[in-house]
């Protein structure tokens, strides 16, 4: 099929973040919220560049590429850099929205020109006791290329000279100790009135407590920041464990080639020359102008230092997560468990409900053994507290702790080193493989024979991002599926040896032949006149040959719905190709992270939930796992569920070509449907009918 037919991932990855921007953009929105998305798409947009601008990057420099993939290469870059452009612009103008908005609430970002006598005297004072033992100056001659200079930090560059000498001047690089202190400070209220300024125009207030003993008076000072290539190049040195290679893979990613280097727009042009020529930049394609500040992904953790009361409107109004109606206080989870499937769904259910599964794990003299999958961990994570607890209570606890999870890499060698530590078994590695699939098994021995229990999951076992995640989450004794979940994990600990599974479809093995043998059994169906349509809620669709499959199954009258969250490589609503296709996205307080599959099957429903997206990574190179719903219960749910997502048109938007990110409005007289607050009262309503009964 020709590639015509298919949007441009880097483009489409793009158009994901502008819908990211439009929430910031959005006034309906809370004024603080807005911010914090700010915050999100600056961080989405480095992230982009670390990873798929790398990629291009690198196509380009290889030799042995071909002349059609280097044009691709070559014209994908052209064009990103148009709607990085377009989207600077609309980012610069919702910043200064947002400042205005602010003052209107009595909350002033301020800057060092703006100050009073007090405030000067406050940020002196803050400076000399709070910020200046971590600031390491770096003088420009002193030091050579750019091994110095970290990814996701940011810099000042500065230039100072003397007023009475002309020709006596210097330049210099002050690191943001943004690790140690807040990007933004709070200067004394004024009343009513809310002052606050950045770390950034502090420094550049106290420039002469610096480098004044020098005899300099005259001082300029700009953000500057790199981002760098996050490939890591993995050494295949068999006499080091793979651990020691990661590690020292790791470090190496300090030193990756810059793919951007961002500059104030304001800055002295002999200022920014000295910087290039010392840095060695000369790719323009490198060089990004931008505003006085940068890093704006800062924002993401952007508070105010009162209490805001309950009610207010400058943030979201609170939806509390609550307990699932199955999970009764003080009764074994393992009883109610065995008694039927339980579904969570974070973050409006309780993540708690999984920490209280493991806990009670650790310390039930029943349990042997406990097997769990860890992707990206919390950073003081409960789980891995619990797990270590059942390893020193002499349970057998085996993880599986994926070293290569992007940006990920060093928390988790941390943890795997600390677990080790505590006799728990770390299996590190497939090789040719990363692990992405969410599982939890638990052995039990009851009336002397080996009983089982699973946790299969679309999330990371992540109590943080559990808040932040919308992610569905299986609790089953059905010992089928556990046997499947056990060969998992034996594949883990063999390697090498070809799995056999008989409920779960699990990839690299068999994942891509099961999805087109679900489709082809929708096209099938549509032929015979029998009930026919697809629903895939997902992150990302980037796999042609699988859009390929959609388009045909759309073609022979397969109604198909798509809820993508990020990239959509697949043209949905174009009359001839796809207009049996519908596809949006949606952006909310939430990010949409569960995979959930749901086939008509001539009117008996097939659904499954999965670890795994329609791309050719998790198809071909990942070890991902998709499980049935059994219960017909759960199947109904989550179908619901799915249903309340195609109805909203508040914060859907329509990922059509003639109409992409065009918010999706069906009509304007019925009521507005906000899904993710839609969910969140349809499973507590659920929970309060259960209770009552």
């Amino acid at each position: 099929m020709s590639a015509k037919n298919f949007i441009n991932r880097e483009l489409s990855w793009l158009s994901f973040n502008e819908r990211v921007l439009q929430e910031a953009v959005t006034d309906s929105n809370p004024i603080l919220e807005r911010l914090k998305y700010l915050g999100i798409f600056s961080n989405n947009r480095d992230e982009f560049y670390r990873v798929r601008v790398a990629t291009l990057n690198r196509m380009k420099a290889y030799k042995k590429i071909e002349a059609v993939q280097m044009r691709e290469a070559t014209r994908s870059l052209r064009d990103i850099r148009k709607v990085v452009a377009e989207q600077e612009l609309l980012f610069t103008k919702a910043y200064y929205q947002i400042k205005d908005e602010l003052a209107k609430n009595n909350i002033f970002f301020v800057d060092e020109n703006q100050l009073n006598a007090n405030q000067q005297q406050y940020i002196e004072n803050y400076f000399r006791l709070n910020i200046r033992t971590f600031l390491s100056p770096l003088m420009l001659d002193t030091i050579s290329g750019l091994a110095y200079f970290k990814d996701k930090f940011i810099y000042l560059a500065v230039k100072m000279s003397d007023s009475q000498n002309i020709r006596k001047e210097n330049y210099a690089v002050i690191e943001l100790p943004t690790e140690e202190i807040s990007r933004f400070i709070d200067l004394p209220r004024e009343g009513e009135k809310q002052y606050i300024i950045f770390l950034d125009d502090v420094i550049r207030a106290n420039l002469k407590n610096i480098f004044g003993i020098f005899g300099y008076d005259v001082f300029e000072a700009h953000i500057i920041k790199f981002t760098r290539d996050a490939e890591l190049d993995i050494d295949s040195d068999l006499a080091k464990s793979f651990l020691e290679i990661m590690n020292e893979s790791i470090k190496q990613r300090v030193k990756g080639d810059a793919v951007r280097f961002v500059y104030d727009k304001a800055i002295d042009t002999k200022l920014l020359k000295k910087l290039l020529n010392h840095f060695g930049i000369t790719q323009s394609d490198t060089l990004r102008a931008g505003g006085r500040y940068h890093n704006f992904k800062d924002f993401m953790n952007f508070e105010l230092p009162i209490q805001l009361e309950k009610g207010n409107t400058l943030t979201f109004k609170e939806l509390a997560p609550f307990n699932h109606p199955d999970i009764v206080q003080n009764t074994s989870m393992f009883e109610l468990i065995r008694e039927k499937d339980i579904l969570l769904h974070y973050p409006y259910h309780s993540f708690q409900h999984i920490i209280n599964l493991v806990r009670e794990a650790a310390i039930d003299p029943k349990v042997r053994a406990i097997k769990m999958t860890f992707y990206r961990v919390a950073k003081n994570s409960k789980m891995m507290n619990a797990l270590i607890n059942a390893a020193r209570n002499g349970k057998e606890v085996t993880v599986f702790l994926e070293l290569q999870a992007r940006f990920d890499e060093q928390a988790n060698i941390l943890w795997t080193q600390k677990l080790q530590e505590e006799g728990v078994r770390v299996i590190q590695n497939i090789p040719g493989f990363k692990v992405h699939s969410k599982l939890l098994l638990i052995r039990r021995k009851e009336n002397g024979k080996n009983v089982y229990y699973a946790n299969i999951s679309t999330g990371n076992f992540n109590e943080s991002t559990a808040k932040l995640y919308a992610d569905d989450s299986l609790l089953t004794s059905d010992q089928g599926l556990c046997k499947d979940v056990n060969g998992v994990f034996h594949l883990f600990e063999t390697k090498y040896v070809s799995p056999t599974f008989s409920q779960l479809q699990v990839a690299p093995f068999k994942l891509r032949a099961f999805f087109t043998q679900m489709i082809n059994r929708e096209i099938k169906n549509a032929r015979a006149g029998k009930e026919a349509w697809i629903i895939l809620k997902l992150n990302n669709l980037v796999d042609i040959k699988m859009a390929s499959k959609l388009y045909m199954a759309g073609k022979a009258g397969v109604k198909i719905s798509l809820i993508v969250r990020g990239i959509c490589v697949l043209k949905a609503g174009v009359p001839g190709l796809s207009e049996n296709i519908e596809a949006i996205g949606i952006v909310d307080r939430y990010l949409e992270h569960s995979r959930v599959f749901a086939f008509a099957n001539a009117g008996k429903p097939d659904v499954f939930l999965s670890s795994a997206d329609l791309m050719t990574r998790n198809l071909d190179h990942r070890i991902e796992v998709v499980c049935p719903v059994k219960s017909v219960p759960l199947k109904n749910e989550l179908l619901d569920i799915l249903k309340i997502q195609l109805a909203d048109n508040t914060k859907a938007r329509w990922l059509h070509p003639d109409k992409m990110n065009e918010f999706r409005q069906i009509d304007k007289d019925l009521v507005g449907v906000r899904s993710q607050e839609e969910i969140h009262r349809y499973l507590q309503e659920k929970a309060n009918v259960i209770v009552m009964e």
